[in-house]
């Protein structure tokens, strides 16, 4: 049995190809012969179950490895009881990989149900040695573990699984290129999300991505409009270009398109009627960049520009080359030339070394940039980081009680900047249709949600829809 098990990976492997897309394709092919075996002793189809934890850039990655599973014939499920379990997982907060230890126990109680299951791993906690050393020494029950830089390997992974008997480790310490044409199961038909580049070069002291994720390395623009063809020939309307820093997109891989023309090339493409990206340094975003948006009506009024901090001291110790002043000066250009533009941000509360003073300063750009909105966060000491040992950690109660004030200014700024827009007719994407209220779920060009009377045929539609009344950070609205 074992000579014999023994002889067909031989076989299989010898008449792989070497070159990619092709052999993961050919893998694919093995797999669903495996999997339809199964089903037939088991007299059903087999299920699978991807949960995404972290980014728009795992969400992306995640479409991938479902579209992979779903070619080798496996039905999506939204249980954790399905027959092949699959997290790509985040690491960006410590208390990340602390919660989804605790997942990976439940879905072990639940492979003792079913020995046949199989619990996958991949994403940027698998990129940590530690994380990896720990799951293969308390968890013996997980199958596969692979990380950021071979997700198209799923198929082949899968296959060294069946002929090995036993948990494969794959875990690359950087990519080996960018592999394109694989399959990919978007989670809407009306929108998408575009990888242009991966990793990222920054090294901002906080952050783990760069070490999880690996350099920056740009997609050929080629394909990327290749790519956006094919989404428009199949319904899509809106594409969301993903990126680190996609202000840096071409510029380590000294290519002639900087971002700024990429997004030009996407909007020619016939179909598709709305542009976002995500998401931009402030240190790299160009006066070229914000001529573009202001110029191309497909580019979404939208510009999400991550702060951290308001304190030029605290934004240099995170490293992120500009200053309080320098961010001050781009988000007045960005609104002096974009017309109607909405400003987003990312803003750290009591990062290693944050006064009171540093504190007022963020506060301070907060009411002078006129953010919509801003997405907040308390400090997260992540081991691996520089931050992680700077003197001078705030404290618990301290961070907590400056997060609370920040929230209170950050919602009256927002309020205050929505409530500007209440009654003017504007265009939206239908995304989400509440059947039980009969309502719409509508997102806006300055990325607001709107919901009004509607019926469901309108789902992936651009409509208009007069604002009628302002909640802050949404609208109720009607068709106009």
């Amino acid at each position: 049995m074992e000579q014999s098990k023994e002889l067909y990976e031989q076989r299989v492997r010898s008449l792989a190809p070497a070159e990619e897309p092709e052999r993961q394709y050919y893998f694919i092919d093995v797999m669903r012969s495996v999997i339809a075996e199964k089903e037939a002793r088991k007299g059903r189809k087999l299920t699978m179950h991807v949960e995404t934890f972290g980014c728009q850039m795992n969400a992306k990655d995640s479409e991938t490895l479902s579209g992979i599973l779903s070619s080798i014939g496996f039905e999506e499920s939204d249980s954790e009881d399905a027959d092949l379990v699959l997290y790509n997982t985040c690491t960006v907060r410590e208390n990340a990989n602390t919660k989804l230890y605790g997942r990976i126990g439940y879905l072990g109680n639940r492979k003792k149900r079913n020995p046949d299951k199989r619990i996958l791993l991949c994403g940027c906690m698998m990129q940590e040695p530690q994380a990896v050393e720990k799951i293969r020494k308390s968890y013996r029950f997980v199958d596969v573990i692979f990380g950021t830089h071979n997700i198209y390997k799923l198929a082949e992974l899968l296959f060294d699984r069946e002929v090995a008997g036993e948990l494969v480790i794959d875990v690359w310490d950087k990519p080996a290129g960018i592999v394109e044409d694989l399959p990919r199961r978007n989670k809407y038909g009306f929108k998408a999300g575009i990888n242009i580049m991966y990793g990222c070069n920054n090294f901002c002291s906080y952050c783990i991505v760069p070490y999880v994720r690996g350099r920056e390395r740009s997609r050929n623009p080629e394909d990327i409009v290749a790519e956006a063809r094919h989404l428009a020939e199949n319904g899509v309307r809106e594409v969301m270009l993903l990126g680190q820093n996609v202000n840096s997109y071409g510029k380590t891989d000294r290519m002639d398109v900087s971002f700024a023309k990429l997004l030009r090339m996407v909007s020619e493409v016939e179909g598709i009627r709305r542009i976002r990206f995500m998401t931009p340094h402030p240190k790299d975003l160009s006066d070229e960049l914000i001529a573009e948006i202001a110029a191309n009506p497909k580019v979404c009024r939208h510009v999400h520009l991550p702060l951290q901090s308001g304190s030029s001291r605290i934004l240099k110790a995170m490293n992120r080359h500009y200053t309080k002043e320098q961010y001050l000066d781009l988000a007045s250009r960005i609104r002096e030339r974009i017309p109607g533009v909405a400003i987003t941000t990312d803003i750290i509360v009591g990062f290693p070394g944050e006064t009171e003073e540093d504190f007022r300063e963020t506060m301070d750009v907060v009411r002078k940039a006129g953010f919509i909105a801003a997405y907040t966060f308390l400090y997260s000491k992540r081991t691996g980081t520089p931050a992680a040992s700077m003197p001078d950690q705030v404290d618990e109660a301290t961070a907590g009680e400056r997060f609370k004030r920040l929230l209170a200014v950050v919602g009256e700024v927002g309020a205050a900047q929505a409530e500007a827009m209440n009654g003017q007719t504007v265009e939206v994407l239908c995304e989400e249709y509440k059947a039980s209220e009969g309502t719409m779920t509508g997102r806006l060009d300055n990325n607001l949600l709107v919901h009004f009377p509607a019926d469901e045929s309108l789902l992936g539609e651009l409509v208009s829809v007069k604002l009628t009344t302002c909640k802050g950070f949404y609208y109720l609205g009607e068709r106009a």
